[in-house]
């Protein structure tokens, strides 16, 4: 089998290396540098998953449910903002404005409906965005959905719109659709790896993806030469990272692990290159005691890896 000579790294992508416009790099700026671990890294805090989940992902911590759990975690854990729909961040934000930082997302649906063809609606604006003091937005895009043209549409005028108000874009870049599960599944390397590079393409200033997951057995249905690949997770990581090019990347958390089995994926995307992390139900579904304490041990692994 084809080997990977690509080798982790710890250097990553850096602000200074993006050809921005002012706007989105004064902003991008405030996020890496100003709030949070502040060196060239980016620890998100995501509460989308009321509107994605509904409202069983609070039952492990009921008092998650009140969006200035998630604020104050934020602002005390050493967080470098918060992800929030429009309507929680009208109706929560106020009075942590200017000191928690906010990554508006733009669109989203619930998982009410099962969708052999998913997109998710716009549901506010970058006008929006700017109303509410935001340093960036944030898009769910999923390659290889039947609908995947519907939202190249969609995402090209909040990327139009985007750049005229100077505002950084973070894509939630998701691979879904029946055409990628026969072929490897959503979480192999060859959909993790494709999505990372449609974000870039697509113009994502910053880049969401799923850790890739190896599985020999199902890899083998992806086409080659992702099928024959001798790869190990360190190398997969770093191949995630650098398709995606000058685009930012976070790695996502995903449901709940171990805090140390938690530790190590921080490490493993940080050690391949990635600015930073965006961990949600696996900090806060938790005693604010608790998830103030792992949200520390986050920022001080990433504190480790300077940008």
């Amino acid at each position: 089998m084809p080997s990977l000579t690509m080798s982790p790294t710890t250097a990553g992508t850096r602000l200074d290396d993006l050809p921005l416009p002012t706007g989105k790099r004064a902003r991008l700026h405030r996020l890496l540098y100003r709030i949070g671990p502040s060196n060239g890294t980016l620890l998100l805090l995501p509460i989308d998953q009321g509107l994605e989940h509904g409202p069983r992902d609070f039952f492990r911590s009921p008092a998650s449910a009140d969006p200035t759990y998630q604020l104050r975690l934020a602002q005390e854990g050493g967080f470098s903002g918060i992800v929030l729909q429009v309507g929680l961040a009208e109706k929560y934000l106020h009075p942590f404005a200017g000191e928690v930082p906010l990554v508006l997302k733009l669109n989203g649906k619930t998982e009410v409906p099962i969708e052999p063809a998913p997109l998710s609606p716009l549901l506010a604006s970058v006008e929006d965005a700017v109303r509410l003091g935001a340093d960036a937005v944030g898009y769910t895009l999923y390659v290889g959905s039947p609908r995947q043209v519907d939202d190249f549409l969609q995402f090209s005028r909040v990327r139009q719109e985007a750049e005229r108000f100077g505002m950084p874009i973070v894509v939630w870049s998701y691979p879904r659709g029946e055409a990628i599960d026969a072929k490897g599944g959503r979480d192999s390397l060859y959909a993790i790896d494709y999505a990372a590079r449609v974000a870039l393409e697509l113009g994502a200033d910053v880049v969401k993806i799923n850790f890739p997951k190896l599985n020999p057995e199902r890899d083998q249905h992806s086409p080659k030469p992702y099928s024959e690949l001798a790869i190990s997770e360190d190398e997969a990581v770093a191949r995630v990272v650098a398709n995606a090019g000058k685009a930012l990347v976070l790695f996502s958390g995903g449901e709940r692990v171990g805090d140390e089995e938690l530790l190590r994926q921080a490490r493993l995307g940080m050690s391949g290159g990635a600015t930073g992390l965006i961990f949600g139900r696996n900090v806060w579904q938790r005693s604010f005691e608790d998830a103030l304490a792992i949200s520390r041990r986050l920022a001080e692994v990433l504190r480790g890896f300077s940008r």
